[in-house]
């Protein structure tokens, strides 16, 4: 991989910056009072992990424990959102890693049945990796991100748990040691109260991006589990804005919208895919994260039929440093999922149903997953970039060639956000109209 900077030409031009920031919510619903007669003894409390006062690279061989499963669930996950009716011809952003981290940590609570449907449905194998080794290394995850110093790049979760609802203290224990978890008395009896105080927290994780992530609040509702990330970071090759010129955006043969459209010529670390015909460009940030820009040449459909993991890893070690004009068009998009579907449509249902064993969470009746909920944001210009997501879980320069080549982001086109490090996608999607907002 060709992690090559202009130094001369940074210094010459203002930086552009990404923001990213996505939230994730589950909501936990009480389905009856009952106290399970006989729940499933929860694990014993794990050791400590060796990873937590290691140094960064201790953080990323973790992390590339469970590269090739997030990298599954991601794309499973994207081609499950794509596929609703509504997102065929639509902008399409979320952030697989805020949805697999907060359905980790739910099956710290899971047990049985659930706890192996769960597992499995995030794409691993009880054989080959255990619960305790996936936990770890999405504790690894978390703190290579967080501790980076060169991007303004969190990842975190937090509980909202009901006044009177009282959590195992081993769960308790695990939320925090894996995943870094913050803990909040809530009233849910109080509506306005509770969603006040779920939305304060996630404005304030997302630095006021996403703003309103729970629009009601079940008074059934024992907990809220959320997961939030938010990035931002500078490229390495910025758009200077006296650049920017309106231009055409063509949505589909018949159809264009006007946009505002960035162009630099520079070294950019392109490949093109000449197998599927598509062109590849990657933007880098500094440290290890960077956005990649992917363009078909015969229309997004036949891309996303193949798209997977493994061609993403092709796209990573094939890019290149070549002299290109490049045009990427401004944006500015939200997106919001209701994920129980899509989820059970991947095979994770058990955790929706009346049979839900989530025992490990409280002894307090049987408990069940009542809603996922997604919200994610992406804005892209000369200033910066600016993504956020959300899940929740409710319970309840000059060249020297004098034609250089053209590569223009002027029709549908795919994007990620990349973690070059531990391989993890922190946020993708699919741009069909960024006159959308």
């Amino acid at each position: 991989m060709h992690l090559k900077s202009n130094a001369v030409v940074m210094k010459m031009r203002p930086l552009l910056h990404l923001c990213v920031a996505l939230a994730v919510l589950l909501s936990i619903v009480q389905c009856d009072q009952e106290t399970d007669p006989a729940p499933q003894p929860p694990p014993p409390p794990p050791p400590h992990s060796k990873g937590t006062d290691h140094r960064h690279d201790h953080h990323v061989s973790g992390s590339l424990r469970i590269y090739k499963e997030n990298l599954n669930f991601a794309f499973r996950l994207y081609k499950n959102i794509s596929a609703l009716p509504d997102s065929q011809s639509k902008n399409v952003f979320f952030s697989p890693l805020s949805v697999s981290v907060a359905l980790a940590a739910l099956s710290l609570g899971a047990r049985g049945k659930t706890h192996q449907q769960l597992f499995e449905g995030l794409g691993f194998n009880g054989t080959d990796i255990t619960a305790e080794e996936v936990n770890q290394a999405f504790q690894h995850i978390q703190q290579d991100l967080n501790e980076k110093t060169d991007l303004d790049l969190s990842l975190g979760n937090a509980l909202f748990i009901g006044q009177d609802f009282k959590l195992r203290p081993e769960f308790l224990k695990s939320m925090k040691r894996y995943y870094q978890s913050e803990g909040f008395s809530t009233n849910f009896n109080n509506i306005e109260e509770a969603k006040q105080q779920i939305n304060k927290h996630v404005e304030e994780k997302t630095k006021g991006k996403i703003t309103n992530l729970v629009d009601e609040v079940d008074p059934l509702t024992v907990m809220y589990l959320i997961n939030y990330i938010y990035f931002k970071g500078k490229w390495e090759i910025p758009f200077n804005p006296k650049k920017t010129k309106e231009d055409k955006f063509h949505v589909d043969n018949k159809t264009t919208v006007p946009v505002q459209m960035m162009s630099e010529l520079d070294d950019f670390h392109i490949f093109h895919d000449e197998e599927l015909s598509t062109h590849v460009l990657q933007l880098h940030y500094n440290e290890s994260v960077s956005m990649m820009l992917v363009l078909p040449e015969k229309g997004l459909q036949s891309l996303e039929e193949v798209v997977s993991e493994i061609r993403l890893n092709k796209w990573f070690g094939s890019v290149e440093a070549r002299t290109y004009r490049v045009y990427v068009p401004k944006l500015s998009l939200k997106t919001s999922y209701q994920l129980k579907e899509i989820l059970s449509g991947m095979g994770i249902t058990e955790i929706f149903k009346d049979s839900a064993n989530l025992t490990g969470i409280s002894e307090q009746g049987k408990l069940l997953v009542s809603k996922v909920i997604h919200k994610a944001t992406l804005d892209v210009d000369e200033a910066g970039t600016t993504a956020t997501a959300v899940t929740g879980i409710e319970i309840m320069p000059l060249s020297l060639l004098p034609n250089p080549p053209v590569l223009k982001f002027d029709h549908p086109f795919m994007v990620f956000v990349l973690n070059r490090e531990t391989r993890s996608i922190l946020f993708m999607g699919k741009i069909v109209n960024p006159a959308e907002k």
